[in-house]
């Protein structure tokens, strides 16, 4: 069973059909939406200040999500597909983001959506990264335009995660 923890009388809430993995871990002030799926390995821990995750989000293998004591908060999107090993660390994700593997997103970042992050990349704090653009780089950068194929994968890629996690939910396959 996935870790469930309240810190200070205070649990984390899950929205209906969501998919924990058997050693996630999720403590906290947490609210996942509907749909997410938090994979093997994955921490979420709102302990230090509040995280809030919208639908259809896929927090994949390995990833952290956490906050800063009183001045960095998390919020994810709608649609958020954060890669293996990631760090997500009090900042704003909005909808139809892509964290690449290891990328780490660091506090009062604002992620606009349609935005992808490359994997290794590390966004400093307090960088906006513009809606509609690939940042790869340490530190993150701008780097292009995303093509029509790189925002499609960013529709398709929660959709396909609702499909992995429907494998470990039963009567949902």
């Amino acid at each position: 069973m996935p870790l469930i923890l309240p810190v200070k009388g205070v649990y984390p809430v899950m929205g209906a059909n969501c998919f924990l993995a058997e050693n996630s871990t999720i403590v906290g002030d947490v609210t996942l939406g509907n749909h997410c799926s938090v994979w093997f390995n994955a921490v979420i821990r709102g302990d230090v200040n509040h995280i809030r995750i919208g639908d259809n989000t896929n927090i994949q293998d390995g990833a952290v999500i956490h906050c800063t004591y009183l001045t960095a908060a998390t919020s994810i999107g709608s649609n958020v597909s954060i890669g293996h090993n990631a760090l997500v660390h009090g900042c704003t994700l909005q909808d139809h983001v892509l964290i690449g593997m290891g990328a780490i997103v660091m506090d009062h970042v604002i992620v606009q959506e349609f935005c992808i992050i490359a994997a290794g990349a590390i966004v400093l704090e307090n960088t906006i990264c513009e809606s509609g653009y690939l940042y790869a780089g340490v530190p993150a950068r701008k780097i292009k335009p995303l093509s029509e194929e790189q925002i499609a994968l960013l529709k398709k890629l929660p959709e396909n995660y609702k499909m992995y996690s429907n494998w470990f939910i039963p009567g949902l396959e």
